[in-house]
């Protein structure tokens, strides 16, 4: 089992934790993970875009002028694609993109991103977050004390509004609840803090 210190807000060690390697000692599995986050990205899609072909154009389908003799290109009606308010070639349609990914592979890839962040030392553990005025000014001293300057996503165990409103004002850092916490959010972030009762969370749910 790997052991990982516990810190708090002033990057102090408090305690360690052992992690379970059922859930934190996965093997790294690149092809799985990119599965999921694609099934991910799809099903968030709407698929809701709509224009209009050429035959559902509404107006005259006469022959704009004759075939031949006036010395130019030959056209069949306005709502053809080359011209103005002409209906679009290949037009988009509503379409359902959602794939299917079952809750086995989804785990899987879920603990094998999870244990790579761990490998390479890119997980804090805080015994807890917490900015009680819930100013930008302490969430910008907390990154800056953990020298995290890339795309940050801090977890904790259940929503945490003060958290959130510290955090808003922040490019490239986010909140979330253990429970929402998915593959996507854990590969395209650089760094993971979080909580030491949603490390505790995660284990019993995927133990």
């Amino acid at each position: 089992m790997a052991k990982l210190n516990v810190y708090n807000m002033k990057k102090e060690v408090v305690d360690a934790v052992e992690l379970n390697d059922d859930v934190f000692g996965a093997d790294y599995n690149e092809s799985l993970i990119h599965q999921v986050i694609v099934a991910q990205d799809n099903n968030a899609r709407q698929g809701t875009k709509s224009t209009l072909t050429r035959s559902e154009v509404a107006g005259s389908k006469k022959k704009l002028y004759r075939q031949k003799g006036t010395g130019g290109a030959r056209h069949d009606e306005k709502s053809a694609p080359q011209f103005v308010g002409g209906g679009v070639v290949f037009a988009p349609k509503p379409r359902d993109f959602s794939q299917k990914i079952n809750k086995k592979m989804r785990d899987i890839a879920f603990s094998s991103a999870l244990s790579q962040k761990i490998r390479q030392e890119e997980v804090f553990i805080l015994d807890d977050v917490k900015f009680e005025n819930a100013k930008t000014k302490e969430a910008s001293a907390f990154l800056k004390t953990f020298g995290l300057n890339k795309r940050t996503i801090i977890v904790t165990d259940g929503k945490d509004e003060k958290v959130m409103k510290a955090i808003g004002n922040i490019q490239k850092v986010t909140c979330e609840n253990v429970d929402l916490l998915n593959v996507s959010q854990i590969v395209k972030n650089t760094y993971l803090v979080i909580t030491k009762s949603a490390i505790k969370k995660l284990e019993e749910a995927y133990v």
